[in-house]
Parts: C-alpha cells; sequence; structure tokens
C-alpha cells in the first residue's frame, strides 16, 4: 500500500516549525488557460500601480493637493475596511487562509471608483479653463477621463469574473467610491484649497520643499517652460565665463 503524501506545508506545521503565510495582498488568481482571466488579473492590480504613483508624485513635486486627493485614497480604504467588518458579508469564492476578509463592499470597486470619479471632477472643474480653444488640449482631457473610467469599468468587471466578489459588493463599492470621491472633492475644492497658500508658507511645509500650484493653469507647461529658460540662462552664463582664445 503506498504512503500518503504530506503537503510540504502541513509537515512543517505538524513538526512544530513555521509556517508560512503568503501575502495575499497582491495574490491575484485566475483559471489556469484563460486568457480573459490573466489580463483582468492584471488589471486589478492597478491600484497598487496608482499608489505607487501617488507616493512618487508625493515626493518628487510635494503639491499640496496631491497631497489631498492621496489623503482621500487613505480614508476611502479606512471606510472600506469598517464597512466590510461591519457588514460581514463573505465572499461569492472561498480561499481557503488566503483571502478570510470579507467581500463586501469589494475595495477594488471603492477605490478605482474613488480615484476615477475625483480625476473626471479635476478635469472638468479644475482643468476647464485651461486651453478651452485647443483641440488637443480637450483631446487629452477625454483621453484621460475615458482612460480612468475604462479602467474602473475592467477593474469592476474582473472582481465579479475573477470570484472575488459578487455583482451587488461590486456595485456598492463602486456607488460608495462614487459618492465619497464627491464629497472629498467638494470639500477638498471648497475648504482646503483656500487655505493651501497659508500653509506653504508655514515652516514646517517650506522645510519640506511642500508647495501650491493650484494658481497655476497649466503645470507642466509651467516647468517645461521655466526649466528651459533656466538652463538657456546658465548656457549664456558659462559661456561667457569661458576663456576667449
Amino acid at each position: 500500500m503506498e504512503e500518503e503524501s504530506v503537503p510540504v506545508h502541513d509537515a512543517l506545521r505538524n513538526n512544530g516549525e513555521l509556517e508560512w503565510q503568503p501575502l495575499a495582498l497582491t495574490l491575484v488568481e485566475y483559471p489556469k488557460g484563460d486568457w480573459v482571466g490573466k489580463f483582468l488579473a492584471f488589471i486589478s492590480l492597478s491600484p497598487f500601480g496608482i499608489g505607487a504613483g501617488f507616493v512618487t508624485l508625493i515626493l518628487f513635486r510635494r503639491d499640496l493637493h496631491t497631497i489631498a486627493f492621496f489623503t482621500g485614497t487613505l480614508i476611502n480604504e479606512i471606510i472600506n475596511i469598517i464597512l466590510k467588518h461591519v457588514i460581514c458579508e463573505a465572499r461569492p469564492l472561498a480561499r481557503g487562509h488566503l483571502y478570510n476578509e470579507y467581500g463586501m463592499p469589494s475595495s477594488h470597486a471603492q477605490f478605482i471608483w474613488f480615484f476615477s470619479i475625483y480625476v473626471l471632477y479635476f478635469v472638468l472643474i479644475r482643468l476647464h479653463h485651461i486651453n478651452n480653444n485647443s483641440i488637443i488640449s480637450a483631446l487629452w482631457r477625454v483621453i484621460i477621463v475615458g482612460s480612468c473610467l475604462m479602467l474602473a469599468l475592467l477593474v469592476s468587471i474582473g472582481r465579479v469574473y475573477l470570484h472575488y466578489h459578487t455583482t451587488l459588493q461590486v456595485v456598492v463599492g463602486g456607488i460608495i467610491g462614487f459618492i465619497f470621491a464627491t464629497l472629498w472633492f467638494a470639500t477638498v475644492h471648497r475648504v482646503f484649497t483656500p487655505l493651501f497658500p497659508q500653509l506653504v508658507s508655514l515652516k514646517f511645509c517650506e522645510m519640506l520643499m511642500i508647495r501650491d500650484t493650484t494658481l497655476i493653469p497649466n503645470v507642466l507647461w509651467f516647468e517645461y517652460t521655466t526649466s528651459r529658460q533656466e538652463a538657456r540662462a546658465r548656457g549664456r552664463k558659462l559661456a561667457a565665463l569661458k576663456p576667449t582664445q
């Protein structure tokens, strides 16, 4: 009679040794050989990419509005955690000890819809006055908003397709993200933004080189032209310092 094989992790546990726990935060499963599932699994990792982008922007640009936007995403996640532990609704597919948290509402859907709707408001309200007569500028705004909304839709579909959430859990998460994005943008736009000039003048903000670019219509164009002017000015100074032959 053949010996029954024992999984390695079970053997380790039985021997009193450490049991290794995988980090389920970035682990996404999809049906083997299913290319649609694999694509949606990759798409579902986009919130982590967005989070990394926020950290990068804050470290290198140090703009108050970016910090306020990122703070909103953190509060949005806290709201999701609280709601999950209040509602206590299970996921549609049990995945053992890898995913022991609740599924209502979907954190992915709530995050991505918060992000997309906030970007929508930012483009429509904060950037409406920038180059209104420029077709290229208008096209870029459509591309940015359309890409964010398409990403939100794909992430939402993927969470249902991969059986991480029910349709209701995803819809509820999306609605909460939409509502909180509306409230947070209104708060930042009406309450926090007028205070930004006073905040950047504080010693603490000056020490960290935190800045306010709210009054600059097109930050990218401003930084581009400023860097070109500075480079040309420094180039002329260096040329003047060179000894003539």
